[in-house]
């Protein structure tokens, strides 16, 4: 990455509020695969509606669920993460959006974080609400399924989710409170962002003066519906991504590049 190409985004972000929209391109680093990055594997990942009706789904999704969390848990955050974190702190980025559910930004200590498709360190009942910590469902699945402590083989995916083969007799968490179904606080494929957290996005965009794309290709549809909403009111987008991007076409600039080395490259020429 040329550093004029630095040099025309910091002139575009100097003295500007700005929001960044984050995606798994962001926690490569991390040791996180990325969904939809060159090479990634082609994966059919869990539906609401198959999670909510198959039992066997379930016992599937809970035992590589769990696995690939830990891996989530171990995962630290990376030099982009630092980077964001510093800009915050010095006035130029306002608040992250972000469509990772591995709880770095939040980790790596920005303030302003929100968490678009939810976090793997939380978990709800889908029938009365209540949330428990992931700790204490994970102290509970390890106790219930001893198989869990000695795993011959992980293959981690970026929704915090892992291959697992065998799922014969695992048994499935149940809610303390009423027994009821429990689901990690992410959205599924098949579910909407709560309307909350959407206007809690859309409000960090409305009061922002430029959008920065971070490492998403913006193949989801709420990215998609956040960059409109900043086209229309007319800010500079700058996409980051090594690859081609639903919002290229709407960039003032994109950079063809790493997260990691062009936030910190940023940060570089932004804070004092």
């Amino acid at each position: 990455m040329a550093n004029d190409q630095l040099d025309a985004v910091a002139a575009i972000l100097r003295n500007k509020q700005t929001v960044v929209l984050t995606g798994a391109g962001l926690s490569t680093d991390s040791g996180i695969p990325d969904y939809r990055g060159e090479g990634a594997p082609v994966r059919n990942p869990m539906t609401f509606q198959t999670f909510a009706s198959n039992e066997r789904a379930r016992k599937r999704y809970w035992a590589g669920s769990h696995l690939g969390w830990r891996h989530f848990r171990a995962a630290q955050p990376n030099l982009g993460h630092d980077s964001l974190v510093l800009l915050e702190q010095s006035g130029i980025v306002s608040g992250i959006i972000t469509q990772n559910v591995d709880g770095l930004h939040t980790r790596a200590g920005s303030r302003h974080v929100v968490e678009l498709h939810g976090s793997m360190d939380r978990v709800i009942c889908l029938v009365c609400g209540q949330a428990f910590g992931r700790d204490s469902v994970a102290a509970r699945l390890e106790e219930a399924n001893p198989l869990l402590n000695t795993p011959e083989a992980v293959r981690l995916a970026p929704d915090g989710d892992a291959d697992v083969d065998d799922i014969d007799g695992f048994s499935i968490p149940a809610c303390t409170v009423c027994g009821g179904m429990l689901k990690p606080n992410v959205v599924f494929f098949g579910e909407f962002v709560p309307a909350e957290r959407f206007a809690a996005a859309q409000s960090l965009v409305q009061g922002a003066d430029a959008l920065i794309i971070a490492g998403s290709s913006l193949a989801v549809n709420s990215g998609i519906r956040l960059l409109e909403q900043a086209r229309r009111r007319k800010l500079p987008i700058i996409v980051i991504n090594r690859g081609a991007t639903k919002g290229d076409g709407r960039a003032v600039l994109k950079l063809d590049a790493g997260t990691s080395e062009t936030l910190a490259g940023l940060a570089d020429r932004l804070c004092p």
